[in-house]
This record gives C-alpha cells, sequence and structure tokens, in this order.
C-alpha cells in the first residue's frame, strides 16, 4: 500500500562520522520540516550558510558518488546512502545540515541512517503526498551499459543487474518492490565495494581517503578481504539498488514507475531522470499535486536556520 501522506522526521537527530573520500569527520544534523518542503541541504562552516535542494537538477558529479551543489559555493559529496534512507522509509521533508563537504559513510551502507531514523521515528502530515507517474519509457545508454525507468502505476519496482569480469561479483540482478519493510531487511545493510587494485590510483587522485574494511567491502585476488565476509551473497547488486534508490529520490518526489539499470551507476541514475523531465508528456505528477508554498525558517542560533516546522500532524 503506497504511503498517501507527507513524512517528517518526528524529531532531529544527530550522526557524525568520516567521509570515505575526505578522511575528514563531519557532524551531520537532520530536522524536521514542514510540509512540501523536500529534502534541502545546509552546508555551514563555509563564509556564508548555503542551501541546496536535492534535485537531479542540483547534481554537480557523479563519478565515484553523488555530488549536489557547487564547488565554490558549498557541495555535498556522497549523498546518496542518506537520500536512499529518506527514499526507502518514505521520509519527504527533512533538512539536512553538514558542517563539511561530504557526508559521513559510515559502515558503508544506509543502516546508521535508517536506525537512527527508525530510533526517532515519523511525523505524518495532513498534506497528501505528490507522486511522479512515469507515462512512457525513457532510456539512456553509455557503452554497454542502459537505464530506463518505464511506467508502473503500483509503486517503484527496482530491476538492477550488474556484470563484473571479477567472478568474485560476476553477474547478479535482483528485482524488488520497493517498500519501507522490504529496504530494510534487503536493502539497507548493503555495503559499499571495490578493489584493493584501485586504492592506490584513487589514493593518488586524493579520493578514498577515509575507506577502510570498517566501511567497505574489499575485493581481493580471489577473495573477499573483510574478515567478516559478506552480509548477503549478493551483497554487490543490493548496495547498487541502494544506490539506485537514493538517485532516483532526486526526482523530488516518490515514482511510480519501474527502474531498470544494467551496469549503472551514479551518472546513469541521475541521466535516466534528467530524460525523464525533458518531455513533459512523459511523466504526469499525481495526488498532493498542490504547489510547493515556500519555505519559512527559524533562527536556531549560530546563524543558522532550520524550516518553521508546522505542528500539522498526527
Amino acid at each position: 500500500m503506497k504511503q498517501t501522506q507527507q513524512a517528517t522526521l518526528a524529531a532531529p537527530i544527530s550522526i557524525s562520522g568520516v567521509g570515505v573520500h575526505s578522511g575528514k569527520v563531519v557532524n551531520l544534523h537532520l530536522h524536521p520540516a514542514q510540509a512540501n518542503h523536500g529534502i534541502v541541504f545546509l552546508r555551514t562552516g563555509l563564509s556564508g550558510d548555503s542551501l541546496i535542494e536535492a534535485n537531479f537538477g542540483s547534481v554537480t558529479a557523479t563519478e565515484l558518488c553523488t555530488v549536489v551543489g557547487d564547488a565554490e559555493t558549498g557541495a555535498v559529496a556522497t549523498i546518496e546512502h542518506l537520500m536512499s534512507a529518506f527514499s526507502g522509509l518514505g521520509v519527504d521533508n527533512a533538512l539536512v545540515e553538514i558542517d563539511g563537504p561530504e557526508l559521513p559513510i559510515m559502515d558503508g551502507s544506509a543502516a546508521a541512517f535508517v536506525d537512527a531514523i527508525d530510533e526517532v521515528g515519523l511525523a505524518m502530515s495532513r498534506v497528501a503526498r505528490t507522486h511522479l507517474k512515469v507515462l512512457r519509457p525513457v532510456r539512456v545508454e553509455r557503452g554497454i551499459a542502459s537505464a530506463e525507468l518505464s511506467p508502473n502505476p503500483r509503486g517503484l519496482r527496482l530491476d538492477i543487474e550488474i556484470d563484473f569480469q571479477n567472478p568474485i561479483i560476476g553477474r547478479q540482478r535482483k528485482v524488488a518492490d520497493l517498500s519501507p519493510t522490504l529496504y530494510r531487511r534487503e536493502i539497507a545493510r548493503a555495503r559499499t565495494f571495490g578493489f584493493i587494485g584501485d586504492v592506490e590510483r584513487l589514493w593518488k587522485a586524493g579520493f578514498a581517503l577515509g575507506a577502510s574494511l570498517d566501511n567497505t567491502v574489499a575485493v581481493g585476488e580471489g577473495r573477499i578481504v573483510n574478515p567478516e565476509g559478506l552480509r548477503f551473497a549478493d551483497e554487490f547488486v543490493r548496495h547498487k539498488m541502494l544506490d539506485a534508490v537514493g538517485d532516483l529520490a532526486l526526482a523530488g518526489m516518490p515514482i511510480l514507475g519501474t527502474y531498470r539499470s544494467y551496469c549503472g551507476g551514479h551518472r546513469l541514475n541521475v541521466a535516466v531522470l534528467e530524460a525523464l523531465f525533458a518531455d513533459r508528456a512523459n511523466y504526469a505528477v499525481v495526488d498532493g499535486s498542490a504547489p510547493r508554498r515556500g519555505t519559512g525558517y527559524a533562527e536556531i542560533g549560530n546563524g543558522i536556520a532550520v524550516p518553521a516546522f508546522s505542528p500539522d500532524v498526527h
């Protein structure tokens, strides 16, 4: 059954951790927000605070992670795992306050974010939830990789397939209809992964400075390097599904459609949204389709503002 009302966090959440690429500690504060606010990032600690809407139009890089915002005014990187948790659990509105350039990687999955959200719970608004209904197929390709959105009025179905030459991963496929129960059980705990042979190259390029066996599944010569092994036999494709849920959340509203991806990643996930929105005939906005109202903000000290959260919840 589809969620019919907009939801936000029932209470603020604070999380700290290390960025997988920067290697720096970052502090994250998740604030409840009013209906029709959406997910917005507030980058602090700069000469001026920077607000960045979490939508595909704000994406500025997709090479190793999904980045929103401009580097000169305050970009935020590696947003996909938090966005995935929000989408998977049905959080429509929140302000994400962050004091660094990259979200914490935690254990490499979305589990820590899910646990934190579940601990405070959700507040359901009286305002109806708006859905993005895919009306006709759109497809993008990059070499052998492809991604496609097609109609599915029942909800978001994910059909994700990967195919690696490395025999430890090989070819894996997973199909799932997204729901909070399924997300918690089958997707949220799947960790990011990488190849030992790529680590030195990434370090030289200034990436993966915070990567370790505590937050990454490391694939070596013929084996999984992590002593505990895998959490799922197909953890690799499950993590690709986790990333896809987070990237597709940049549509700005829940999608009614089937997403099929072959050898995809952040770049294709965002590209298929760009293709969908390129033609108004591709989609319809349904259910609570009232226009987004202006966002009100209230001061909480140190020049930082949060959404003025109306208590219209039950």
